[in-house]
């Protein structure tokens, strides 16, 4: 259970992290620039388990994975979105940051709900409000990686095991 911050439509790659900050890959770093151009308080007060709850296309713009490279080193528990924009999803995975395509969950979270999120449940709830709902599923391969902490460490257990 987390703490939501919410946002709207289209957040791009240049708002979760603005492109001065991209000389290092360093998660750590990058968290503590993430989302300031919109949030100037979000790097500094968020807590592990939060969530980010966003409208439509969330992580829109360019292909760096960066942007949830700095969220997920911000200690973000998931990004809860109506949509996301497609090479977003995918590096989102590639990197083991949770991501949840749930619109009835964005329509009725405000930010500062208490909100949670159980993929092996397929349930996701503002725990505020007393309302759950079913998450679009994400295939098991998908969850598999995103649990491994991204595409890199699935591939390595992987070639380890075989």
């Amino acid at each position: 259970m987390g703490r939501a911050w919410c946002y709207g439509d289209s957040v791009d790659t240049d708002v979760i992290i603005p492109a001065r900050y991209l000389t290092t890959t360093d998660p750590a770093e990058l968290a503590e620039h993430a989302l300031e151009d919109l949030d100037a308080g979000f790097a500094s007060a968020v807590q592990a388990g939060d969530f980010v709850v966003a409208g439509s296309n969330f992580g829109c713009g360019s292909s760096r994975e960066h942007a949830p490279v700095a969220l997920k080193g911000a200690g973000v528990g998931a990004v809860v979105a109506r949509s996301f924009a497609r090479i977003f999803f995918r590096n989102a995975i590639n990197t083991g940051l949770v991501i949840v395509t749930c619109p009835e969950l964005v329509d009725v979270t405000d930010s500062g709900d208490e909100i949670e999120v159980d993929l092996a449940k397929g349930v996701a709830s503002n725990v505020t409000k007393n309302q759950s709902f079913q998450p679009e599923p994400l295939p098991d391969f998908i969850l598999e990686i995103v649990e491994c902490g991204g595409l890199v460490e699935w591939v390595k257990r992987r070639t380890n095991a075989a």
